[in-house]
């Protein structure tokens, strides 16, 4: 039996409430909604010793009361100029936008556990390169006729692609060509190979720190929130009779 200061915790609560907490295992789930409920009572109850009024039971009121309990009883600093600058210059490349491909293929489809299929696929596709190799002004002709992409009626051009929009193999081989070449070999994804080219690429730039400041003071006092609410509640967790479980740590999502 689950009780914080004498006040009990149904088993059926902690099964409503483990829907709200996926993870690896039911018993990580269990441990995470009782986790959490506790730490609810025990912000209820803070709630109730300040005379902050809510009417139990009601889910909508309840927050409003922790909501409340949290704003009078939990302060942070916020983020000054000097903090944002020494948290920006220290994660440059999280303030740098990724370059963009402008890229055409052509497709010859082929399932990775068709050996058949993945043998001719290639074998198409080399050829291809073959005749591009003499006359790349063809592309869109060959990929027209031969694509098995959506992108053949457009000559096969996929227009500008961002990294994680595409094959990871394919950004691969994307990142090392040069503007207008194309793949002196095959590219072959889950989907079968590739000819691909690279018709331009457009540099990232980075974020000057005027625009980046708000959104690292917004991480920052975010960051600097989640931490004092934790400390809080292990500060209550620390003072109150808990029985059945040990509260490790704030799991719940009222302090995500």
């Amino acid at each position: 039996m689950i009780s914080v200061n004498g006040t009990a915790i149904s088993e059926k609560d902690v099964l409503a409430e483990m829907q709200y907490h996926p993870a690896v295992s039911r018993e990580a789930a269990l441990a995470e909604a009782a986790e959490a409920l506790v730490v609810r009572q025990l912000l209820l109850q803070r709630a109730t010793e300040l005379a902050i009024g809510f009417e139990a039971g009601d889910a909508a009121s309840e927050e409003e009361a922790i909501d409340a309990l949290l704003a009078r009883e939990v302060g942070t600093p916020s983020a000054t100029e000097e903090n944002c600058r020494r948290w920006y210059d220290n994660n440059r490349k999280n303030f740098r936008a990724q370059p963009l491909f402008d890229a055409s293929h052509i497709l010859y489809l082929a399932p990775r556990d068709d050996a058949d299929a993945r043998v001719a696929a290639k074998s198409r596709a080399t050829a291809a390169l073959g005749l591009l190799k003499t006359d790349p002004t063809r592309f869109s002709e060959i990929a027209r006729t031969e694509s098995r992409c959506s992108s053949a009626g457009e000559g096969g051009h996929l227009g500008q692609i961002a990294i994680g929009e595409t094959a990871p193999e394919i950004e691969t081989f994307l990142l090392a060509l040069e503007e207008g070449q194309i793949c002196p070999i095959p590219v072959e994804t889950d989907y079968g190979f590739h000819v691909l080219q690279l018709h331009r690429r457009i540099e990232g730039r980075d974020m000057p720190f005027a625009e980046a400041a708000p959104l690292i003071a917004r991480e920052l006092n975010a960051a600097s929130w989640r931490l004092a609410v934790s400390q809080y509640i292990e500060l209550l967790a620390g003072a109150a009779d808990i029985q059945g479980i040990d509260v490790r740590r704030a799991t719940s999502p009222l302090v995500q």
